[in-house]
């Protein structure tokens, strides 16, 4: 049994989002995800993995190709395996908590529109070019 305290486990940084894995279950992990107002994720998808987040505190957007949903306390979203997504943080601090599992946790970042210095990596390029839609 693994147990956590979100209040605790909590870390904030004003120049990018935290997240913070708790633990590591089988062949997933639980994080808590620590957002202060405005910040967002790039555009990235997780090939071989399903994330799970819940909102906890706080909320915004998340985004995928075909739809765009609100996100409040209280709220559960699932991205399949290979699901291009975004977050984007509203006008508060948020906290989620999310679980990961699957075969393998990597993530392929396609784009960052509110990061002008952002570039993908020759390999997440590769991967998008063949999964346009993650």
């Amino acid at each position: 049994m693994l147990v956590f305290d979100l209040g605790i486990e909590k870390v904030f940084n004003p120049q990018r989002h935290v997240e913070k894995i708790l633990g590591k279950v089988g062949e997933g992990d639980v994080t808590v995800a620590c957002w202060e107002p405005g910040q967002c994720s790039p555009n990235h998808a997780h090939p071989n993995a399903t994330e799970i987040y819940f909102c906890f505190e706080g909320g915004g957007v998340m985004r995928t190709p075909t739809q765009t949903v609100d996100i409040v306390p209280g709220s559960f979203v699932v991205h399949p395996r290979g699901e291009l997504h975004e977050y984007s943080n509203g006008p508060q601090r948020s906290l989620l908590f999310r679980v990961r599992y699957g075969e393998d946790m990597s993530t392929r970042s396609k784009d960052w529109p509110t990061n002008a210095d952002f570039k993908p990596k020759p390999e997440d390029a590769v991967y998008f070019a063949a999964h346009p839609n993650g």
